[in-house]
């Protein structure tokens, strides 16, 4: 299949993702060639790059498609506070007018349920979205009953989007018609808040696990597919994010429905944000590099890519501290 760059992969809609029936021969058609995955992406960081403005260009692009995350046990309402503050305006008012951007924010605040409030209150008054993680976040094996409540509750409480965690031994057993069930439930309970499905691949086995579950996490509603808790072993991976993004480029070119991507966890350098953005304008095109389709998970990331932004600014790179995330 060539690759959509460009105009080839406009919208033709851009509704919310309705889903649609659960179409195993399809699910059980999905394959994935590992070495031709890892030769794809293996060649990305040593080609693909981007200086001076266009290079400055793509970092601000990247931070308004930042999900800013907090998710610690030690989260306080301050914490809280503090990150809003950084979302509302994640870059230095004096790197922003020698670049002549006059504001730019980010695409939403993560938190856990009990943050909710915090967010909300600090967050007034702007169109930043607050996302909480659910449904038994990280592992998802809280009772099922718990797990759809707790997405009613967040949804109460005010978030706009629910970051769901799926049940991993459905996919290790191969249950697709059980996990299509589940997701169904929770994107019901989720209301008109969007819902971005985790589906945890440092812990589903094979790429074909991942394009299965993308698949059938898409054709049970879901918003955005996500790749990892941050809490896994291994998190968010090139050759992980090819296979979800082409699934979703797959759904799309069969529905035309438009479904998001949300890379999470380890995502901590400038460089590394660079090869997702051009990851996404090369399959899914230049529609997809939009926070209402595009997100990055992330706490430190943000920090390094305003001090890029400084250093394109002044030349030199000034220490940490100058830029601390709360």
């Amino acid at each position: 299949m060539t690759s959509p760059a460009g105009s080839k992969l406009e919208p033709i809609a851009e509704l919310r993702n309705p889903g649609l029936p659960l179409d195993l021969p399809w699910v059980n058609s999905a394959q994935a060639n590992t070495s031709a995955i890892e030769r794809r992406v293996a060649t990305m960081p040593r080609r693909r790059s981007v200086k001076k403005d266009w290079q400055a260009a793509w970092y601000l692009k990247a931070i308004s498609c930042i999900d800013l995350t907090t998710i610690a046990g030690d989260d306080t309402n301050a914490r809280v506070q503090r990150l809003c503050a950084k979302a509302r305006q994640p870059v230095r008012a004096d790197i922003l007018h020698s670049l002549d951007i006059p504001i730019i924010h980010v695409g939403a605040v993560c938190v856990y349920h009990d943050m909710i409030s915090a967010a909300v209150e600090a967050l007034q008054e702007t169109n930043i979205p607050v996302a909480a993680v659910s449904t038994g976040f990280p592992a998802g094996l809280t009772p099922f009953d718990l797990r759809v409540k707790e997405i009613e509750r967040s949804v109460t409480a005010g978030a706009k989007e629910i970051d769901v965690v799926i049940s991993r031994r459905l996919v290790l057993e191969g249950k697709w018609s059980e996990l299509y069930d589940e997701i169904k439930t929770f994107r019901q309970a989720c209301g008109e808040s969007r819902i971005k499905v985790i589906l945890a691949t440092g812990e589903l086995g094979t790429l074909r696990n991942i394009a299965r579950t993308s698949l059938i996490a898409m054709m049970a509603g879901a918003d955005f597919i996500k790749t990892s808790t941050g809490k896994e072993n291994t998190n968010a991976t090139l050759p992980v994010g090819l296979v979800m993004v082409r699934a979703i480029r797959d759904y799309f070119q069969r529905t035309g429905h438009n479904v998001g991507f949300k890379p999470a966890g380890g995502i901590s350098k400038a460089k590394d944000a660079l090869i997702y953005l051009t990851l996404i304008k090369e399959e899914l095109g230049l529609r997809w590099l939009q926070p209402d389709l595009f997100r990055i998970g992330a706490s430190s990331l943000l920090g390094d890519l305003e001090r890029q932004l400084e250093h394109h600014f002044i030349g030199h790179y000034s220490s940490n501290y100058r830029h601390a995330i709360s």
